[in-house]
């Protein structure tokens, strides 16, 4: 499986985490500005969830892109990729740090507190999608910012963001809570409220 990484350089797999830790960032504010209200740091101090690019790394390593195979059997192992994915982590982050990273278990169907039918199928209909329309242009950009330069801002800019997810997590797991770092109130003043507290609890 891992053959398939050579299918790109290092260069263009920085850029993808890059793009996807970015996305990743602005999915989960969307998500929570439009069910609870706010947005947040997500636990990093900076915009960037590194989960995010690694994930779409691993997914490509085990599932290749769609045309790889049919729809159906591409969709489903994307949809167990991503379940498995969340239990792992979310057990291990429990296990480590000594709190609940967050928790599904108020949805319907949710298979223990980290993963639920619902959220799977909704990953897995935006990562086909992804794999199937965006992979491409985005690894066709990188060919064409094929320029020392580029490579070396790319190698920089994921040293820096997988240097906070190392810090912030052992914050996290200093204080056995999450890493609410800035908070914006959407519903209210809007105002951004700053705390360097933990909370421990739901994500």
């Amino acid at each position: 499986m891992l053959e398939m990484l050579r299918n790109y350089s290092f260069h263009d797999w920085c850029l993808m985490i890059l793009v996807c830790s970015f996305i990743g960032f602005l999915i989960e504010n969307t998500w929570l500005a439009f069910t609870k209200g706010f947005i947040d740091n997500r636990n990093m101090h900076l915009p960037f969830l590194l989960g995010y690019g690694l994930s779409v790394v691993a997914c490509y390593t085990v599932m290749g892109l769609p045309a790889d195979s049919p729809d159906i059997r591409y969709f489903v192992g994307v949809f167990l990729f991503v379940s498995c994915g969340e239990i792992i982590l979310g057990k291990a982050v429990e296990l480590i740090c000594g709190f609940f990273y967050w928790d599904y278990s108020r949805l319907p169907f949710h298979v223990t507190r980290y993963t639920s039918v619902f959220t799977s199928l909704g990953f897995a209909t935006a990562i086909t999608f992804f794999m199937r329309s965006v992979f491409p242009s985005i690894m066709e950009a990188s060919a064409f910012l094929d320029l020392e330069f580029f490579h070396d801002l790319e190698t920089f800019a994921l040293i820096v963001i997988t240097a906070d997810f190392l810090v912030s997590f052992a914050k996290m797991h200093k204080k056995h809570g999450l890493l609410e770092i800035w908070r914006v109130d959407l519903r209210h003043k809007g105002a951004v409220e700053k705390t360097n507290d933990a909370h421990t609890g739901i994500a």
